[in-house]
Parts: C-alpha cells; structure tokens; sequence
C-alpha cells in the first residue's frame, strides 16, 4: 500500500491541496488587511507577488536536488516551510511581517509544486499524465473552494489568527501522512543536468511562454479583481470567498476532463485554446455589476484558465523527454521559475495599472496582449509525441 502508485498521486494532490488552501486563504484576508495596515492598492500587489521571489530562487535549486537525492527529503522541508510560513501570517502586525510570511510561503509552493510533479512524471508514463494531472488539479481545485470561502469567513468570525492556524494544521498532518509513503527510486540521471539545452528546445521554450502568460494573468487577475468588487459593489471578504469558490466548482468538474483531453489531442493545443478563452473573458470580467455577475465572470475566467493548467504541466514533461532528459526536476523547477517571474511581475502590474487607467481598460488591454502572443505561437501545431522513457 505504501508503495502505490495512487497512493503517491493521493498525497502529491494533498500536498498540493494544502498550498491551495494557504494561499486561498490569503485572497480575501490579505486586499483587506494590507488595506488596515496602511497599503495602497500598488503595494497589496506587491504583497500579493513578493512570494514570486523566493518561489523563482528555490524552484530550479530544489528541483535538482530532487533529482540528484530523491523526492522525500525536499516534500517534507516544503511542508514544514508551509506551516512556518502560516504561523508567521497569524501573527503578523506590520506589513514587514506579512512580506515575510509570503517570501517563505513562495519556499513553500516552489518545492510541493516542483518535487510533486516530478515524482508523477516518474511514475507514470506520456500518455498517462495528462490524465493524472487533470486528476491532481481537480483535487486541488477543491482547495480554492475551500481557501477563500473558508479563509473569508474564518476572518470575520475569530479574526487573522483563525484561517491560518487552521492552514498550519492541515500542513502538518500532510506532512506525517508524506513521511510514510515509500517512495520508489526516481529515473533521473545523477549527473549535472544540462539545464540551457533544455531551456533551448524549442517546446520547452514554447512551455514556458505559455506559462509565463498563464501565472501573469491569473495573478494579475486575482488581486485587482478583489479591489474591483469591494470598490464598486462594496463586496466584504466573505462574499469575496464565496464568488471564488464558485469558481473553484467549476475547476474541480473540468480539470480531470481537460487532462484527458490533453492526452489525446496534444497539451499544447489545450494550452492554446485555454490562453485564447481567457483573453475573451477578460473584458466581459470588467463589466460586473452585481455580485450574482461577478460570481458568473469569475466561473468563466476560472474555466478558461483550468482549459491551460493541466496541459501545460504535461507539455512540460513531454517537451523534457523529447529533449532527451529524465531530469524531470529541473524541468518543473523551470517550469515554477517561469511562473514565478510572471507572478511577480503581474500583481505588481496589475495594482499599477488599475490606478492609472482603471479595471475596464486593463482587462481590455491585457486580453489583446495575450490573444496576440497566443497566435504567435506554434501550440496549434503541436501534436501528442508518444515516447518510452
């Protein structure tokens, strides 16, 4: 039992499940309180893009030690991260402490993210893992059903302190529940990895563009989006939760569907199309003015973005093993140090442009730039390549 291959996808998903939560947490809690503590909306982007840094330095670093000694020791140092970093949110009093607590919780998600995934490319085969991704995300989509919502309404109730003790819990019984899985020997080859050949591969390269696109656009989205319901419609950190826990709905239906899909239609195209959706969404998103609407908007994006997620985390394994490596830690951890730099560039972006120009025409903007960079790229053409590692 402890050596299964489902086994291990359960507690890859329960890991991933927990840095969901804590970062769920943080969607409504964070605009509302920075806000208390004398933020400006720039400087919540900011707040909510800092963890981008840490997440860029650890990914490919700790990806590789993962290939080089294994998954075990790099998940559990992960976890604890996520349950320091949690802790440090409860009590946090000044904005230098709610910085902290998000740098060492972009730690936290780089390595969960980037070992996780790389212990499924391990086990399962190319035609499989799309699949087992689509699998995995859904699981975790549960996460942003229960972060927000639970995060929001934790909040008014017993105060900052409550939702993230909460999360801390849930760190640690993730983490004794990872301690037992006996984990099979990884494949990855023990010397140096050769990272510039992988980043010069041409899908790899197209892998990345996507995903740097995806993580600047929903980290864009999510932070002036909030500011946009509690500036026009006066929405409270409650009703916030809840509008992105209907979203969460929808990703928990779609995200196995769109993994088969990936499969067998190539992850490359999903990706393309997603990107493509989500340029469309946006600008309908700027025209909310209810909060039933802005509950119909946010499914919409959610759905859009769900189209790219599970096939970009297969197109990136794929594209690594027709590079001809295994080292399938190194290429999530570029994979997470591309979404990283879009994530600390978008809310930052986003804060910005949403005071100088207004939500309307930055929804309309920013979905041009996507629509025009999705074109560019050869996703369309990109055909499932079926390979024996």
């Amino acid at each position: 039992m402890r050596k299964s291959r489902a086994l291990a996808v359960a507690l890859v998903t329960a890991a991933c499940f927990t840095d969901i939560v804590a970062l769920g947490v943080a969607v409504p809690v964070l605009p509302d309180l920075g806000r208390r503590l004398g933020a400006s909306p720039a400087m919540i982007g900011l707040l909510f893009g800092s963890f981008g840094a840490t997440m860029l330095i650890v990914s490919m670093p700790m990806g590789a030690i993962s290939d080089r000694f294994g998954r075990r020791t790099p998940m559990l140092s992960g976890l604890v991260a996520l349950a320091a970093s949690t802790l440090l949110f409860s009590y946090a009093t000044a904005l230098p402490t709610l910085f902290a607590a998000r740098l060492v919780q972009g730690a936290a998600d780089a390595t969960t993210w980037v070992v996780g995934f790389a212990l499924v490319a391990d086990l399962y085969q190319p035609d499989e893992r799309g699949r087992v991704t689509g699998i995995i995300l859904g699981g975790t989509s549960v996460a942003y059903l229960v972060g927000p919502s639970i995060g929001g309404w934790l909040y008014q109730i017993g105060g900052i302190r409550m939702p993230f003790l909460c999360v801390t819990a849930m760190a640690a019984v993730t983490t004794l529940g990872y301690a037992w899985l006996d984990l099979p020997t990884h494949r990855a080859p023990t010397e140096a990895v050769p990272v510039q050949k992988l980043i010069r591969h041409p899908q790899v390269l197209t892998c990345s563009i996507v995903v740097l696109l995806m993580a600047a656009t929903m980290t864009m989205f999510e932070p002036v989006f909030v500011l946009f319901l509690q500036d026009t419609l006066h929405v409270g950190p409650a009703r916030v939760g809840s509008v992105f826990a209907a979203a969460a709905v929808a990703n928990v239906v779609l995200h196995p569907i769109v993994g088969r899909l990936a499969d067998k239609w190539g992850a490359g195209r999903m990706a393309g199309i997603g990107l493509l959706a989500s340029a469309t969404a946006l600008p309908v998103v700027a025209l909310t003015t209810s909060f039933q609407m802005a509950i119909a908007v946010c499914v919409l994006q959610a759905g859009a973005f769900a189209l790219v997620g599970s096939p970009s985390l297969s197109f990136m394994a794929d594209a690594t093993s027709n590079a001809g490596l295994g080292s399938f830690g190194t290429a999530y951890g570029l994979y997470n140090a591309v979404w990283a730099v879009g994530l600390l560039a978008g809310p930052p972006t986003g804060g910005y442009l949403y005071e100088q120009v207004g939500f309307p025409r930055l929804t309309l903007g920013w979905a041009a730039v996507t629509a025009l960079v999705t074109i560019s790229l050869p996703v369309f053409r990109s055909q499932r390549v079926k390979v024996s590692l």
